[in-house]
């Protein structure tokens, strides 16, 4: 496992909710509060493994939970429910295409508010719902779809200028002449 890349991606969950929580403008604007967690639960499924989803799911869970209205830990199962079935089916998913990264951070975007809102409803909570509910989710859908790619690319600018690259050596050496003759060699 790769613990800079775990530590990048731990970052970047904290100062998104952080971000959420005190910019203000964003959701004036668009008339909804927009989730990053998901789209970088993408990425964390996507290109590292199990732990790194967990630590993702309960520390962003709770700290998305700490900064809103949310009980303390409602978040973290939903964010586990898409970030594990996404790892199980990395293999088969096309993860370096922007258009899979735009399908995937949008199925995502819509998955966790819908689990959370079922989990919140199955406690027997009495929430608000209406058209202003549907128009938030549909905003959250597509922030989350259109933000992937770039969470994709930020995060490989990131460990391509502060990561550890691998130097790659060849089999032989350049300089070094191999001769192949049926004449014996001198000494």
């Amino acid at each position: 496992m790769n613990i800079f890349r775990t530590i990048l991606i731990l970052a970047f969950a904290f100062l998104a909710v952080f971000g959420e929580a005190t910019l203000s403008a964003p959701r004036h604007l668009l008339g909804a509060q927009v989730d990053l967690l998901p789209a970088l639960m993408v990425y964390a499924a996507l290109n590292t493994g199990l732990p790194t989803i967990a630590l993702l799911s309960v520390l962003g869970g709770l700290w998305f939970d700490a900064l809103s209205a949310n009980p303390l830990g409602i978040s973290i199962l939903p964010l586990a429910l898409i970030g594990w079935p996404l790892y199980w089916r990395r293999d088969l998913i096309l993860r370096d295409l922007p258009f899979a990264q735009f399908v995937l951070g949008a199925v995502a975007s819509a998955a966790a508010p819908a689990l959370t809102l079922l989990f919140l409803l199955s406690g027997g909570r009495e929430l608000l719902l209406g058209w202003g509910t549907l128009w938030q989710w549909i905003v959250m859908t597509a922030v989350g779809a259109v933000t992937t790619p770039f969470i994709f690319e930020l995060m490989a600018a990131c460990h391509r200028a502060l990561g550890y690259q691998e130097r790659v050596e060849p089999g032989f050496r350049i300089d070094r002449e191999i001769q192949r003759s049926r004449k014996k060699l001198r000494p």
